[in-house]
C-alpha cells in the first residue's frame, strides 16, 4: 500500500512509520532537507553515515542525486522488512564488553543458528544480530559469569539486519546498486564495511551492497577520520547518538548536531 511519507512522518501514528521500509526513506528525506537548507555554510572534507546514513553521507558526496537515493533506500527498506519475514530474527545491544568476549559469546551462543557482532559502535558498546533463539542465548551467556555484561538488551527491530540472514535481499540490492547511476563522489566518504574513504563509484557500490551483510564499523571509521586529520564532526540528522558515540571514542572531538529548525538556525546566524 502506498502512503504519503509527508503524512506518515508529520502525523504518524509512530507504530507505522517505526517500519523499517518507512522508517528509512523518512530519515533519508530529513537528512537530505536539513544539509540541503544548510547550503554552503559546512563545506565538509569528508562524509560518514551509519548504516542507513551511508546513503546520506554518499547523497552529501554527491554520489547519487536525491531522486536516485531515495529510490535505493526505499527498495533497501522493502528487502531488508521481507528478509526479516522470511528469516525471522533479532538484534541486542551487548554495553560494556571488548570485541573479543563478543566474538567469543557469539560462538558460544550460535549452536546451529547465526548470531554475529553488526554494529562495532563505540568502546564497550556493540549490537548483534542473528536467529532469534541465538540472540536469546548470547543475552544470557553476556549477563553471566565470566562476562558480568552491564546491559544486554534486545532491541526492537524487524530483522538481523547487517548479518548472513539478510542474505535474502543482498543479491537485489546489488541489482538496484548495478541499475542506479552513480558518479565519484566529490569528498573521500568513510564505509561501514572498510572504515576507509573512498570515492570510485565501482568501490562505493560494492560497500553499500556488502554493507547489508556486513558488520557497520563505526568506531574504525570514526577513529580513521580522527588519524586523517578530522577533530570536528557535524551530525546532521535526526537526533544526537552519533555524537554521543563519537566522544566515546574520542573525548577530544568537537561535534555539533543539526537535527532540527533550532539547530539549523544556529549554524546559519553564526
Amino acid at each position: 500500500m502506498d502512503m504519503h511519507l509527508s503524512n506518515i512522518s508529520f502525523e504518524g501514528p509512530s507504530e507505522i512509520l517505526k517500519e523499517t521500509q518507512l522508517t528509512q526513506p523518512a530519515l533519508f528525506v530529513h537528512s537530505y532537507v536539513l544539509f540541503s537548507l544548510l547550503n554552503d555554510k559546512i563545506q565538509a572534507k569528508a562524509a560518514a553515515g551509519h548504516s542507513l546514513g551511508e546513503y546520506t553521507a554518499n547523497l552529501y558526496a554527491k554520489t547519487f542525486n536525491f531522486e536516485k537515493g531515495l529510490k535505493l533506500v526505499k527498495t533497501r527498506g522493502r528487502l531488508m522488512k521481507n528478509s526479516g519475514e522470511i528469516q525471522p530474527g533479532t538484534m541486542a545491544a551487548l554495553i560494556g564488553l571488548s570485541e573479543s568476549q563478543v566474538e567469543e559469546i557469539c560462538e558460544s551462543a550460535s549452536r546451529n543458528d547465526v548470531v554475529v557482532p553488526a554494529n562495532f559502535n563505540c568502546p564497550g558498546q556493540i549490537v548483534i544480530s542473528g536467529d532469534v533463539s541465538a540472540i536469546d542465548r548470547a543475552i544470557i551467556i553476556a549477563k553471566g559469569e565470566p562476562y558480568k555484561c552491564k546491559i544486554a538488551k534486545k532491541l526492537e527491530v524487524s530483522g538481523a539486519f547487517h548479518s548472513p540472514l539478510m542474505q535474502t535481499s543482498d543479491e537485489e540490492l546489488r541489482v538496484a546498486l548495478n541499475n542506479t547511476e552513480f558518479n565519484d563522489a566529490l569528498i573521500p566518504v568513510y564505509t561501514n564495511v572498510e572504515s576507509v574513504p573512498i570515492t570510485e563509484k565501482e568501490k562505493i557500490k560494492n560497500a553499500l551492497y556488502r554493507q547489508l551483510i556486513s558488520p557497520v564499523k563505526w568506531e574504525y571509521s570514526i577513529r580513521n577520520m580522527i588519524t586523517d586529520g578530522i577533530t570536528r564532526f557535524y551530525e546532521i540528522g535526526a537526533g544526537k547518538v552519533l555524537s554521543g558515540l563519537i566522544k566515546k571514542i574520542s573525548p577530544e572531538a568537537e561535534t555539533l548536531n543539526i537535527s532540527n529548525l533550532s539547530d539549523l538556525e544556529i549554524i546559519l546566524n553564526n
